[in-house]
């Protein structure tokens, strides 16, 4: 075994954080509808119910899931397993890592949207930063900082 097909995993989560004007129900509703979470993420088979397993339908690969943790309107955690397609298995470590989702209400009646992905080897985050869970920074019309596809297509779909 080497470093570099076992490697450790990372302290150094991905971090994401915003302001949405919709109330956290209707972002749950984005988070766990199998049909809404894949217009903007991937195709998927998720049941918002700790213990539940699914998958996304990856790029590559699926990528399985379990959900950890699941108090409507408020938090969602789950596991996230990708493991490399075929071709990429020599040279792409396999990893596991967490996905949580935290909302909370805000004063307008809104939802203060965390998103945190980590608990991944290190490296797997170029991968993960581009495809993985949206989690790459751009900028909404707003000027507020979120997670690449998240809020904006999550609205949108639900």
């Amino acid at each position: 075994m080497t470093a570099t097909k076992h490697p450790t995993a990372t302290d150094a989560p991905l971090s994401f954080e915003c302001e949405l004007a919709d109330p956290p129900e209707k972002v749950w509703r984005a988070l766990t509808e199998p049909e809404l979470l894949a217009a903007w993420m991937m195709p998927n088979d998720i049941r918002p119910e700790t213990g539940k397993r699914f998958a996304f339908a990856g790029p590559g690969s699926a990528i399985d899931c379990e959900v950890l943790d699941a108090e409507p309107g408020k938090l969602l955690r789950y596991s996230w397993r990708e493991r490399p397609s075929a071709e990429d298995a020599d040279h792409l470590p396999a990893f596991d890592s967490i996905v949580t989702f935290t909302l909370a209400r805000t004063v307008s009646g809104g939802t203060h949207l965390s998103i945190v992905h980590d608990g991944f080897v290190p490296v797997a985050q170029p991968v993960l930063a581009v495809a993985g869970a949206g989690c790459g920074l751009s900028l909404d019309a707003r000027k507020n900082a979120t997670a690449a596809n998240a809020p904006c297509m999550m609205l949108r779909a639900a």
